[in-house]
């Protein structure tokens, strides 16, 4: 069924943006209509999501939302209502999204709405992980400490990310370079040797006539094999968002060898990191785990965290609970266990996204140490066998000679 991008309204006053599958736009219409929802629009999605710049598409980084909390933080550490605080914030002046968002909050918490509440109107910028604090910050009384518990995690969450990013980098330049090296020859390099042989009629070797047939292939055909590459990420990628789609991809991330343990690795330090800031913000457990399952951003894992959810609610400990899921490693199991016997989860919780941490830094370290040397072994081999195989009519000519 194709896929809609829907702009909804829910019964509590908040905007949401959204995808769904349906028949018709007229059907799905209906249909979130029946539920309680407001439709302000449907449109269905293709290939123009490609080049949408629209505002739709854009959303408030890390980095916009963690300067904002930190300068709120400060404004209200000093005592100044949020109304004031956010008039500070807007007369520095600034441009992006968050800025435009932020005019909107004051205006509608001018008029009586709550900040959490003016917030969960605008998605695009504020995570309803990030709302759900700032509400549960507003019913404790410690709205401070709780968006410096937020902002303490935001830091994490991107100081891992860039490990990672900063980790592939180099891989990623190395296969590059690589894989042009050898297009490079393939393209330009074979073609003028063959033209060469052609021009002396000798009689070539059966390893050289078959990669000269492959060149004169690749190079006739590029263009389109090029069109055929792009056409087929892009339906790829339609399928891969669709739901049995993404289920299914994301079935295969954790499955990949070597790189699946880390990935999962990876996405249970976002996950456990989440629930300890939500736990300390005074949310409790089983609403905590609903709002820290979507940090997984895996189907698949999400899948087996809600049951185990289900499982909490039901009574079970959530130490048993995560080890039905079969997610988590045995020592991460005992931390949950003693932090639930010693009231300390949230401590707990944090140590455990910290040991993960170092455990995808050190496996980092490995996999890049291997890459490197491995994609030159490799790249040098394949570049290696294309000369020697181009060079082999002028060996046979020299032993003829000889």
């Amino acid at each position: 069924m194709p896929l809609y991008y829907c702009k909804i309204g829910s019964a509590d006053g908040r905007i949401i943006e959204k995808e769904f599958e349906a028949a018709n736009p007229a059907v799905l219409k209906q249909t979130l209509e029946e539920q309680g929802f407001f439709v302000f629009s449907v449109k269905k999605k293709s290939l123009q999501f490609l080049w949408e710049t629209g505002t739709k598409r854009r959303r408030v980084d890390n980095k916009e939302l963690l300067t904002f909390n930190q300068e709120l933080l400060v404004l209200m550490k000093a005592g100044l209502p949020i109304i004031q605080a956010l008039d500070t914030i807007l007369d520095r002046g600034g441009n992006g999204k968050l800025i435009e968002v932020l005019s909107t909050v004051r205006e509608e918490i001018k008029g009586g709405a709550a900040l959490s509440d003016a917030m969960a109107k605008h998605p695009g910028a504020f995570s309803h992980l990030y709302v759900a604090s700032v509400r549960a910050g507003e019913r404790t009384g410690d709205l401070p400490l709780t968006i410096k518990r937020f902002t303490a995690f935001i830091k994490k969450a991107e100081a891992i990310k860039k490990k990672v990013i900063s980790a592939l980098i180099y891989p990623a330049i190395l296969i590059t370079v690589a894989s042009a090296a050898v297009l490079l020859l393939l393209v330009y390099v074979v073609p003028t040797f063959s033209q060469v042989y052609a021009d002396a009629g000798s009689q070539l070797p059966a390893p050289t006539q078959a990669l000269i047939l492959f060149t004169s292939w690749l190079k006739k055909y590029f263009l389109l094999i090029v069109a055929a590459m792009f056409v087929a990420s892009t339906l790829f990628k339609r399928w891969s968002a669709t739901h049995s789609g993404r289920y299914i991809v994301d079935g295969y991330k954790i499955r990949l060898p070597v790189f699946g343990e880390l990935y999962v690795k990876y996405s249970l330090t976002g996950f456990v990191r989440t629930l300890a800031t939500v736990i300390g913000s005074g949310i409790p457990i089983v609403e905590s785990l609903k709002m820290s399952v979507g940090t997984l951003n895996n189907r698949v894992l999400e899948r087996r965290l809600l049951d185990a959810v289900a499982k909490v609610e039901e009574g079970v400990s959530l130490s048993s609970a995560f080890e039905g899921a079969k997610i988590m490693p045995p020592i991460a199991l005992r931390m949950i266990g003693v932090g639930e016997t010693t009231g300390a989860l949230e401590e707990m919780l944090s140590d455990i996204s910290e040991y993960f941490e170092e455990e995808i830094e050190a496996r980092l370290h490995v996999l890049t140490t291997a890459i490197e040397p491995a994609i030159m072994i490799i790249m040098g081999i394949v570049i290696g066998v294309i000369i020697l195989t181009m060079y082999l009519p002028i060996f046979k000519i020299a032993g003829t000679v000889g």
